[in-house]
């Protein structure tokens, strides 16, 4: 239920980001770039005071709650969703009126015809931002209260929300499509109004509106009620603010890397700039958002009932379960990604040029997407145990390294600057992925890592299989060459991802049937016994 919430969600998001490149452009397009940091900046700063803090924080406590209070953890929940609503009501308004200076912050300008926004896209995205930035409040109320949700393992409606909000931000650019026409009229920064502003990033706004205003309604499910509560003693805010203090510390360092990323990639505006490296994104987060996400969310659940209990033995073996339940899926994305990146290129992209352009952002991404699941999953089990200060200091190694090569990347020309930010985002993860493995095994005192690891390799040598038959099948549609079907059109690069994909699922998962992997076997028992009812 949770994967098939988050597969529609997701698929819509990407219906969203065709729709949204189809209207303001994306490669080469100033419009495209300013709306892009400034429906970016709403994420940065509320993952700058509370991302991963509500999750992170949030669960183990209310299980905590819930297990040593008298009312089931309901006093805590009033507490904390009055403290949170208040707190971000004021850094709503706060951010919303300093909206100038976190586009500043947020992008690099030119004002001699060089690297960087022009002053008229800049002061677009400043008009974008005013209208962006109240969905701050919005995102931290959906994952305050899903996340009080989620602690009460009522999963579905946190994870069904988002499709609310693509809905209507799709909705949204079909309006403005029917008013303002398709990029050719909008991908520069001189013919925008006021009407045109409000109507693509107010839509943007009222769609993450209606994702918070849905969870409420299923609280009495979960057996909650809300009454506000302004006494915020007396139910584990101590430990609270603790555990948030390294998460914002985690979260501090993270932001303060990707206001570096943001300032770089706005270098390379007028080619693969923002709105192509966040469209990138947003493809290699297509998998992980649909399993990882999924699976850890319930998983997460687990583990810290079982931390609770001190079974680290528990925790191991859940450890190991989501780790290769996500990794069946992900080695194969991830393969499968590279192969048809150009045909998404081309998805969002009128010529030849920009399909390569935009594949090569992707291509760049995917090598991490496996270890990137991975971390994310690690990063629970830590959390789990009360432990934030071991994530911080794994962040640490990411940004550093991060903010090293993309310092080095400004020296490059503008046209290579988007497909090696992706390489250095790509090489940091990696890095800090690999300590995190180290650190857990060391705290769990083992991971089952020979069982993880087996199935691991099964399922990299029949992605590479398949990705060897499906460059076969992309490159006999014409996936590489300007003249070639895929590049023909949008609906010749949507044959060409489809059929390419559907040849490559067949392929690896027959190869790990023949393999007879574990993870396989178990999931095609489990189809032959509901075939068999």
């Amino acid at each position: 239920m949770l994967a098939a919430g988050t597969m529609l969600s997701r698929i819509l998001g990407f219906a969203k980001t065709f729709v949204l490149a189809y209207a303001i452009g994306q490669y080469k397009s100033p419009a495209g770039d300013a709306f892009a940091i400034s429906n970016q900046l709403p994420n940065n700063i509320y993952a700058l005071i509370a991302g991963g803090l509500l999750s992170a924080v949030l669960i183990p406590q209310i299980v905590r709650a819930m297990k040593n209070g008298t009312d089931g953890g309901q006093s805590y929940v009033n507490k904390i969703v009055t403290l949170g609503g208040s707190v971000f009501i004021v850094i709503t308004i706060v951010a919303t009126l300093a909206a100038p200076l976190l586009v500043r912050l947020y992008s690099s300008q030119s004002t001699s015809g060089g690297k960087g926004l022009s002053p008229e896209a800049y002061d677009l995205a400043v008009l974008f931002a005013f209208w962006c930035l109240p969905q701050i409040l919005f995102y931290a109320m959906y994952s305050l209260l899903g996340e009080v949700l989620n602690a009460k393992q009522v999963f579905g409606p946190f994870t069904w929300a988002p499709l609310l909000n693509n809905v209507i931000s799709l909705a949204g650019l079909v309006v403005f499509i029917a008013m303002f026409g398709g990029s050719a009229a909008n991908s520069g920064v001189d013919d925008w109004d006021a009407t045109k502003i409000a109507v693509l990033a107010g839509s943007a706004s009222v769609g993450v509106l209606a994702q918070a205003a849905f969870l409420p309604f299923f609280w009495r499910r979960a057996g909650l009620s809300f009454r506000p509560d302004f006494r915020w003693r007396g139910v584990g805010l101590k430990a609270t603010g603790t555990a948030a203090g390294w998460l914002f510390a985690m979260i501090l360092v993270t932001q303060l890397a990707g206001i570096v990323q943001s300032r770089v990639a706005s270098l390379g505006s007028g080619a693969a700039g923002n709105a192509v490296l966040q469209n990138a994104w947003l493809l290699f987060m297509l998998p992980h958002s649909i399993i990882t996400v999924s699976i850890a969310t319930a998983y997460f659940t687990r583990m810290s009932h079982d931390a609770e209990r001190g079974d680290l033995g528990a925790v191991q073996k859940n450890l190991s379960l989501s780790l290769r339940i996500v990794g069946l899926f992900t080695v194969f994305a991830s393969v499968a990604l590279m192969v048809v990146a150009v045909p998404f290129g081309r998805m969002f992209s009128d010529t030849f040029d920009g399909a390569l352009s935009i594949g090569a952002v992707l291509f760049a991404y995917m090598p991490g997407l496996v270890l990137f699941s991975i971390l994310f999953i690690i990063q629970r089990v830590f959390w789990a145990m009360h432990d934030h200060r071991t994530p911080f200091l794994m962040q640490c190694v990411q940004s550093v390294l991060f903010v090293i090569g993309a310092l080095a990347v400004t020296t490059l020309p503008n046209e290579t600057i988007g497909v090696a930010i992706a390489a250095c985002t790509t090489f940091a993860g990696t890095a800090q992925t690999i300590v995190a493995l180290v650190l857990v095994r060391k705290r769990l005192g083992g991971m089952e890592g020979p069982v993880v690891t087996r199935s691991h390799v099964q399922f990299i040598v029949a992605a590479l299989i398949a990705g060897v038959v499906g460059l076969v099948v992309a490159n006999f549609l014409g996936a590489f060459s300007a003249a070639g079907f895929a590049m023909s059109d949008r609906t010749g690069a949507l044959i060409t991802i489809v059929l390419t994909g559907a040849v490559m699922v067949l392929v690896y998962f027959g190869a790990l049937v023949v393999a007879k992997n574990g993870e396989i076997k178990n999931a095609v028992g489990m189809v032959k016994s509901k075939l068999g009812r």
